[in-house]
């Protein structure tokens, strides 16, 4: 069944998607942006771990073939409209100027087309739009840009005592910038500190999209639809997308024609769709000519640290981000000895007694009364954080098809994807400057978890040269000129830092090449 024509269709109504749709809409484009989970509003959610889990991908699964356990594909992505920003932390750091030329500079990875400077003024636009909180003078390895327009989060008993841990080693830190208005700001409450950023944010004070951009999208008349899974992208022509073929909430599948065809999913479910859209025109999936569709998948490492300490720690304070940073840059000082490699520390996230990053899940060997007795204790007196090591692509990690199928039809994804040595030794070194940094702060005890890896990366990587990459720096698939891609499926290096206000500063420089 033909649905209906628009200027642009949007598979995926996240970050990324939201800022499309919201520019393309307020000026005057017909857009129609397509979703495959539930239509949350704010006043959906609510501050419990039962509702935070309902925001985590709800999906087909997505297969793992690798040399870890630590992908934790349903933690990162999301479900319904928002996306995984809709329950992210939002951390939102700058990406290191040297982070886009690895390869020029380092002989490693890959370079991306673009460089800090091209970015800068969409950082500095995003950051007046949506209301970042930080100190941007205190953070001396934070690349040149406007200051942040709101004072940092309030700081509470465990970021004061791990701030100074590491400054007793002389490292350095600044308040954490997030994505989260200390202040009131355009009509967002400033937020009161409860730790519940995981499951949202109901007063809207953190920015997920539904209260930012997707708000402003809706508002300028965008078409935006829930329950709506995407199957394929059809073609109109070898050089050419004709629209999608898509399942709407009835079960019925239809036929959306569109000028313009943007895949604003995960680095995993663009990929997917893509391969799965094979076809005469596009006989190996659509923009796959060079076989470059789902290679240079990456992931940030993890590094979680924890401690206790006799003091009260009010772990149950602040936000889920963390409320002071350490970064690592690939250049500039170094702490003696420190492996290569690009990394930020997130010191004192808020942590609730159990579920995801909680307290119990810290001592997974611990059982019963032993159990009880410690979260008891780490109630008042845990502290802890974690360091993201950024990934460096390798285009044997990839995300391909699956023999199996979802009930759509639609090939399943997996992912193949091994951590190097060079990594794990940054990552033991890393789990090692935590310790150390728990002990200079005065805990009485400290320990570290297992290997994770979070933030999904790459997959479909910009480029000049269409043999080692899928698109053009705005995002526009080589061979194909009416396809865009959105999202950090495009990033070519990681830079060890959080993806969502790269992200969208990326869109926002590449939807303006789509009204010229």
């Amino acid at each position: 069944m033909v649905n209906k024509s628009a200027d642009f269709v949007i598979v995926g109504a996240g970050a990324a998607g939201s800022l499309y749709a919201a520019i393309l809409a307020k000026a005057g484009k017909s857009v129609i942006m397509l979703d495959a989970g539930p239509g949350w509003i704010l006043g959906d959610l609510a501050s419990s771990q039962i509702w935070a889990r309902r925001l985590k991908w709800g999906g087909a699964p997505v297969e793992f073939r690798g040399n870890h356990h630590g992908f934790g594909h349903n933690l990162n992505t999301g479900w319904g409209l928002g996306g995984a920003a809709l329950h992210h932390y939002a951390t939102w750091p700058r990406m290191h100027v040297e982070a886009f030329a690895t390869r020029k500079l380092y002989e490693r990875g890959q370079d991306w087309p673009i460089g800090y400077d091209d970015l800068r003024p969409f950082y500095d636009r995003i950051q007046a739009d949506v209301g970042i909180s930080g100190d941007a003078q205190a953070e001396i390895w934070r690349p040149e840009g406007a200051p942040y327009p709101l004072p940092p989060m309030k700081r509470f008993a465990q970021g004061r005592l791990l701030a100074a841990g590491f400054e007793k080693l002389g490292h350095p830190t600044a308040p954490l910038p997030v994505g989260i208005v200390s202040q009131d700001y355009k009509g967002r409450p400033a937020c009161q500190n409860d730790g519940w950023c995981d499951a949202g944010c109901p007063i809207g004070s953190l920015a997920n999209p539904l209260a930012t951009y997707q708000a402003e999208a809706a508002a300028a008349g965008a078409d935006i639809r829930a329950n709506a899974t995407v199957k394929r992208i059809l073609p109109a022509s070898k050089n050419r997308a004709a629209g999608v073929v898509f399942t709407d909430a009835k079960q019925q599948e239809r036929r959306l024609e569109a000028g313009t065809v943007i895949l604003a999913t995960s680095a995993i479910q663009n990929p997917r769709l893509m391969l799965a859209s094979a076809c005469p025109e596009w006989p190996n999936g659509a923009g796959n000519a060079a076989d470059q569709v789902g290679r240079n998948f990456m992931l940030d490492s993890l590094a979680l640290v924890y401690g206790l300490f006799d003091a009260e720690t009010e772990p149950h304070m602040g936000v889920s981000a963390g409320q002071v940073t350490n970064r690592v840059r690939y250049a500039g000082d170094r702490p003696p000895g420190t492996p290569f490699g690009s990394y930020q520390w997130q010191v004192a996230p808020s942590m609730k007694p159990s579920d995801i990053f909680g307290m119990a899940i810290s001592r997974a060997d611990l059982f019963g009364s032993e159990l009880s007795a410690f979260v008891t204790r780490a109630s008042h007196h845990i502290a802890s954080m974690v360091a993201m090591i950024g990934a460096l692509p390798d285009p044997t990690n990839r995300v391909v098809l699956s023999d199996k199928r979802d009930h759509f039809g639609v090939p399943l994804a997996r992912v193949e994807h091994k951590v190097d040595d060079a990594t794990m030794t940054l990552w033991s070194h890393c789990k090692d400057e935590g310790v150390a940094v728990m002990k200079a702060a005065g805990a009485t005890e400290s320990w570290t978890g297992p290997y994770n890896a979070g933030h999904l990366i790459g997959g479909t990587l910009m480029g000049d040269d269409p043999a080692t990459s899928v698109t053009d720096s705005f995002g526009r698939v080589h061979g194909i000129d009416n396809l865009v891609l959105a999202g950090s499926g495009l990033f070519p290096t990681s830079g060890g830092i959080s993806p969502t206000y790269t992200l969208l500063a990326v869109a926002m420089r590449s939807v303006g090449v789509l009204l010229r």
